[in-house]
């Protein structure tokens, strides 16, 4: 799912390409993408986009007469430019979003269509979507503190909620608890003054660096690699793959659809956390340590 660093720069590149135009025409493929009835299509279209903005990893489009147009791309929806004379969009679009001077295509992989397209007009409707979480960059370490220890969870738990911290999911989360060197179990309310500063330095200065690091990716272009999973990345699906700290191999916690990826030398202070379906089927035999761990790997 694009997150905060994503989201902001699909904000920036779809600012250059479409405030001040007018969105002549929606297209809807996928007729269980549209979650609101008023205002209708026919409203929104005609007029000009004079803003945009993220709310958590949504993006919102704001019009002339207070109109409001966002987008929840969830797990799989990716969106793309396509300019008149150009290719045009193909037949996974759930939706078309025709603008004077060129057409924004949003695509979902996969059979499970998960993302919405909400209408709204007003600020204040436009809030009754917003889940309501601080923005991360925008408070300081005294408000960081008050928002995650307000309740006793774990850090993975919190970081992910979006009625508490705007923007941050599952990708950078494991970023985040890497560089602070903090385990994902580790509950909110335990944690030393030292450790909650050291959370909110590494929160801040990973998606400050990756946002960054994306812009910098895409340039004057528009952003076509947006994934949960990159090269450089220390920990979020490098499962068996050495910590760039310390060489120990990546763990993984498995649930549903999500994992938790961590180095156990790093932040788990050398204990290999229970992965819930994995640790139940081996029992005795589920390594405890890094050097159970070690000890495994070389038989």
């Amino acid at each position: 799912m694009p997150e905060l660093p994503d989201i902001q720069v699909y904000i920036e590149a779809l600012e250059r390409r479409v405030i001040n135009q007018t969105l002549r025409k929606i297209r809807l493929q996928n007729p269980f993408l549209l979650q609101t009835v008023e205002p209708s299509i026919n409203q929104i279209e005609g007029i000009s986009v004079n803003g945009l903005r993220r709310i958590g990893k949504r993006i919102a489009f704001g019009f002339d007469d207070d109109y409001w147009m966002v987008l929840h791309l969830m797990i799989a929806g990716r969106l793309q430019w396509h300019t008149l004379d150009g290719k045009p969009p193909g037949k996974r679009c759930s939706a078309i979003f025709e603008f004077d001077n060129g057409l924004v295509s949003l695509t979902e992989a996969g059979t499970k269509k998960r993302a919405s397209l909400h209408l709204l007009q007003g600020v204040n409707a436009l809030e009754t979507i917003n889940p309501g979480g601080v923005e991360p960059l925008e408070i300081d370490n005294e408000a960081f503190k008050q928002a995650l220890t307000n309740n006793n969870h774990t850090l993975k738990r919190v970081l992910t909620d979006p009625r508490i911290f705007s923007g941050i999911g599952n990708a950078y989360s494991d970023e985040i608890l890497h560089s602070a060197g903090l385990s994902p179990i580790a509950m909110t309310q335990k944690l030393s003054e030292q450790e909650i500063k050291r959370l909110f330095e590494s929160t801040r200065e990973t998606l400050k660096s990756w946002t960054i690091k994306l812009r910098d990716e895409c340039g004057d272009h528009f952003p076509e690699k947006v994934t949960a999973f990159r090269d450089d990345m220390a920990v979020h699906g490098k499962f068996n793959k050495p910590c760039p700290v310390c060489a120990t191999p990546i763990q993984r916690i498995r649930y549903a659809t999500y994992e938790t990826n961590y180095c156990p030398r790093c932040q788990t202070n050398g204990k290999v956390l229970a992965d819930r379906s994995l640790s139940r089927l081996l029992n005795k035999d589920w390594p405890r340590t890094v050097e159970e761990l070690e000890s495994a790997t070389k038989i």
